[in-house]
């Protein structure tokens, strides 16, 4: 695998955000990023048209990426940038095009209201087939959005890094993912968020209704289960300062919460490989829908 980071391209505000993030992360790992701008070679009828022909279509498949680069370029003077087109399917040429990369970069479309953001077909095509972490970006993501106010309470990129959010399941805990979550911490100079959310096992009813009430003990055991998981990773990354949360809850809406104030939520993807397909996850779904930072899914066996 080369260190690179590659980022989906089609033109739109939210594949812009997500280069402009793509070019920051990519002076945080020091590595280039390359934009891959897949497009869909029309039928040779249409493509001969008057208004279309094939010299207009090939302008237009090549001006969108070449602006974007030479737009990141300016902006990111430190940053090498590339450009890759493919023809094909759009989700599967992304999938087949990070391969090689050690982070894919989507965006994401915001909703009006309070209904959050939308990640498309391909977006999640992706996210579920993809082996490399892949983050998303929600359009209109700017660089002081992942920094804390400034002493005037004015939005600032001059300033720290908000705190890295990482959800946990002390169950089944993954390395690649807490590792990931570190790494991002530790290359923002920032704290990391750890968040467990879990439920009350399905005995609590009956002893209520014998007069014990089990929320007390099961508060400490979840809270002593996220510190023990959480050790070996404190030792090992002791420049990072840890905050641990364990709620009493559904994850995805406490992660939602904590997204409010984070430069970076992270969750996991289990890699399942079944005859009916491959699974998201209900956490990571929702949390790709509703955070509002930007979120990094991280495959993992």
């Amino acid at each position: 695998m080369d260190r690179m980071i590659t980022v989906g391209l089609d033109g739109s505000p939210e594949s812009r955000a997500a280069a402009e993030w793509a070019a920051r992360e990519a002076a945080l790992r020091q590595v280039p990023v390359r934009l891959l701008h897949v497009w869909q070679p029309v039928p040779e009828p249409v493509a001969q048209a008057p208004l279309l022909g094939a010299e207009t279509l090939q302008h237009w498949t090549e001006r969108i990426p070449r602006e974007a680069a030479e737009g990141l370029r300016r902006r990111h003077p430190g940053v090498e940038v590339t450009i890759e087109q493919r023809a094909g399917t759009s989700a599967d040429a992304l999938v087949d095009g990070a391969r090689d990369a050690e982070l894919l970069v989507l965006g994401s479309r915001a909703l009006s209201g309070l209904a959050g953001f939308l990640v498309g077909s391909v977006g999640q095509s992706v996210v579920a087939h993809a082996e490399v972490p892949v983050v998303l970006v929600r359009a209109g993501e700017q660089a002081a959005d992942e920094h804390v106010m400034d002493p005037a309470g004015i939005p600032s990129a001059a300033t720290g890094f908000r705190p890295v959010v990482m959800g946990l399941d002390t169950d089944s805990p993954d390395e690649t993912v807490i590792t990931f979550a570190f790494e991002e911490a530790r290359r923002r100079r920032t704290a990391l968020t750890v968040v467990q959310g879990w439920n009350l096992p399905p005995y609590y009813v009956y002893s209520l209704a014998a007069g014990v009430d089990p929320r007390e003990d099961a508060v400490r055991e979840q809270a002593a289960a996220l510190t023990e998981a959480l050790l070996p990773w404190r030792e090992k990354y002791p420049d990072v300062e840890v905050t641990e949360r364990s709620r009493l809850g559904s994850p995805a809406d406490h992660l939602i919460d904590a997204a409010r104030y984070a430069s970076l939520v992270v969750v996991g993807r289990r890699i399942r490989r079944n005859p009916f397909g491959v699974h998201i996850g209900a956490v990571a779904h929702a949390v790709m829908h509703h955070a509002t930072a930007p979120v990094a899914v991280v495959a993992h066996r």
